[in-house]
């Protein structure tokens, strides 16, 4: 049996949100034990210079025994976001007219000022 086979029969309840470049998917699944959980997975589009596309994708699984304290911090975040800043999106680049304006002014900035980074490394969630 194939994993994609397994996967599927473990799917009981699934929902879509679709948000421009990104869908996010929320499935309930079932455990060996016959036990649910959620997972949560966020799709994102990329387009190449080609025109061709390809898809990245961040999934986190979330288990009963964390539902209450995942859901309270979740409306606790929600809530601090929209008390302080409302519900109207600011950033233009996710307007549909959205065109990028270029400006030509310069700035300077000392060395100093740009972090070193030399530590870090490129990973996927995926590689985790």
């Amino acid at each position: 049996m194939r994993e994609n086979d397994i996967l599927e029969k473990e799917e009981i309840f699934s929902k879509v949100l679709r948000a421009g470049r990104r869908t996010y998917f929320f499935d309930v699944r079932a455990t060996k034990a016959d036990d649910y959980y959620i997972t949560i997975t966020e799709s994102k589009k990329f387009t190449e210079e080609d025109g061709s596309f390809h898809f990245k994708k961040h999934k986190i699984y979330l288990y009963k025994e964390d539902f209450t304290a995942f859901s309270e911090i979740l409306e606790e975040m929600t809530s601090y976001v929209l008390n302080h800043k409302g519900e109207e999106v600011i950033s233009e680049r996710h307007q549909k007219d959205f065109k990028k304006e270029y400006t030509t002014e310069r700035v300077a900035v000392s060395p100093e000022a740009i972090p070193h980074v030399s530590s870090f490394t490129d990973i996927e969630f995926d590689d985790i």
